[in-house]
């Protein structure tokens, strides 16, 4: 009995780098669903439900900015931004509409096939912790069920952003630098890219609620790093 190939849906409106990012991911053994503008892409996605979604920013009509936000209004699924754009605004716009990852224009195999997996990774990983259900004050996690609900209402959270509140509450009490937080979540791959780290983090502060002004969960350590405050 075969297993399952991963599905990914590519998006883009160039039908040259279309086909080369599907014949790449063929190759690793992905299955390939591919639209050339946004409508396409929500039907496709609609109907196929794939795995992971590469998506590219700059399109006519329906762009990749609200691609990604219609998505993200009913499914968690990875999305990667695929853009030709190389300065940080792009970037955090993509994970501000809620990407978890992106890929600057010109990329090789390789970058694109370890993106994919890094977010995949993340994904389907399985957290070891010592205590099944942890709870700090009003927020408690689930990590046998992947669970995580604030004042008893579940908080719906991406998979990155999952594995960052984990590792943060799995150090709770202690400050954790950006690198080593990025090491963890992201993949040793990651260090330096710090911008995606402070999008993320906001990101999951907005969803907890909690103010970065007077924070109840994480704390900046300005210069150092991250701590999530442990009950007393």
């Amino acid at each position: 009995m075969t297993s399952r190939k991963v599905s990914v849906l590519v998006v883009d409106d160039d039908t040259r780098i279309l086909r080369m990012m599907r014949r790449i991911l063929e190759l690793e053994g992905y299955k390939t669903l591919t639209a050339s503008n946004g409508e396409t892409a929500l039907s496709v996605f609609d109907e196929q439900t794939p795995d992971l979604i590469l998506l590219d920013i700059m399109m006519p009509g329906i762009d990749g900015y609200d691609v990604c936000r219609r998505v993200r209004e009913f499914s968690q699924l990875p999305i990667i931004m695929v853009t030709a754009k190389e300065n940080d605004q792009e970037k955090v716009k993509g994970l501000d509409a809620g990407a978890d990852d992106y890929v600057t224009k010109p990329f090789s195999s390789q970058e694109l096939t370890a993106r994919v997996r890094a977010v995949l990774r993340r994904t389907n990983a399985w957290d070891n912790h010592a205590e099944p259900v942890s709870r700090f004050y009003e927020l408690t996690i689930d990590f046998a069920n992947h669970q995580v609900t604030l004042h008893d209402e579940e908080v719906n959270l991406t998979a990155t952003e999952y594995h960052l509140l984990c590792y943060l509450a799995q150090n709770a009490g202690r400050v954790v630098t950006p690198d080593q937080i990025l090491g963890k979540v992201w993949g040793e791959e990651y260090a330096g890219e710090h911008h995606i780290l402070r999008v993320s983090i906001a990101r999951l502060r907005q969803k907890l609620k909690d103010d970065p002004k007077e924070p109840r969960f994480i704390s900046t350590r300005i210069g150092i790093g991250y701590l999530f405050v442990k009950p007393t």
